[in-house]
């Protein structure tokens, strides 16, 4: 079973404050150094989220490090060159100040700072899997709240049916979108019922502290059965439509990058097998769950529909 209660997980399995302390202050005194050199600090070094839950949807694997998770990124806005990329470059990026604008087919749309997002529902640490399209995974210990709560405040219409992701476009910071091959700003979309499904989050951190900017700060999705290019980084609109938004993978490739993306062992990308996958730091591949080990909680989302058509 995926989900657990609070009580059901073994102390083994919570890393210990101890640790914690000892990595921020590793990263602090990094900072300092690099500052002391007069170059840049560690572009993962955040400030520690406090009044944390533990959440029930976590699942109980082991999640990468910090240095996996902050290290290895695909985040084209930064970069096509490789997944060092984006943790070499997005320190350029400023995530403060920062608005997100909740609109569309909504009774009361907001447009809200990354301060007030924070309060929109208790944050809870959730350990997720992540799986890539590429062939790769994580397990990730997010920190974030349901999107259901942030759609919950604008009140929305009974004609919504899709909600669209918008991320930042920042020319000076984001040096791949110079690249004319992609429809910028980098979109995505979600159907209703699936923005609502509890396992969808929006995440401004991660290991207890805000998200670094190359893992999509202050403020990105994460839907955990479905392969990463969904989970759409450095939030600045999410708009409530009545139709499926042109998402911008699937514009590029429709062939290769579908709509719904569900994790599908079954389903070959053209260049690249999905049946197993690589788990950063393992070296063996293990198979691929379908849905990425959550279809327990979301298969009967597609009750009826062909998953191979509609991949």
């Amino acid at each position: 079973m995926l989900i657990k209660r609070p009580e059901d997980i073994p102390p083994s399995e919570i890393t210990p404050r101890a640790l914690f302390e000892r990595r921020r202050a590793f990263i602090k005194a990094a900072g300092a150094l690099a500052l002391a050199a007069g170059m840049p600090g560690p572009a993962w070094s955040r400030e520690a989220l406090p009044g944390l839950q533990k959440s029930p949807y976590s699942t109980l694997e082991p999640p990468n490090s910090l240095r996996d998770i902050s290290t290895y990124n695909n985040f084209v806005e930064f970069g096509f060159g490789g997944k060092s990329q984006p943790a070499e470059r997005a320190g350029a990026m400023k995530t403060r100040p920062w608005t997100v604008s909740v609109e569309g087919l909504v009774q009361k749309p907001r447009t809200l700072a990354i301060e007030d997002i924070l309060k929109v529902a208790p944050l809870e640490e959730r350990i997720y899997r992540l799986r890539c399209v590429e062939g790769w995974s994580m397990v990730i210990p997010w920190v974030g709240f349901p999107l259901a709560a942030l759609l919950k405040q604008v009140e929305l219409l009974g004609s919504a049916k899709f909600v669209e992701f918008v991320t930042r476009m920042d020319p000076v910071a984001m040096p791949g979108l110079r690249q004319p091959f992609l429809d910028w700003p980098y979109t995505e979309g979600l159907r209703l019922d699936e923005a609502l499904h509890p396992l969808t989050i929006m995440a401004v951190g991660l290991y207890g502290e805000e998200l670094p900017n190359q893992n999509g700060a202050p403020l990105r999705l994460v839907v955990p059965w479905k392969y990463g290019f969904k989970s759409g980084k450095s939030i600045v609109r999410i708009r409530l439509v009545d139709q499926a938004p042109r998402t911008t993978w699937n514009l590029a490739q429709p062939e290769e990058y579908g709509f719904y993306a569900n994790v599908n062992p079954d389903v070959s990308h053209p260049r690249w097998s999905q049946d197993k996958e690589r788990r950063i730091g393992e070296l063996f591949k293990r198979r691929t769950l379908p849905f990425n080990g959550y279809a327990e909680q979301v298969a009967s989302l597609y009750a009826g529909m062909d998953l191979r058509k509609f991949h």
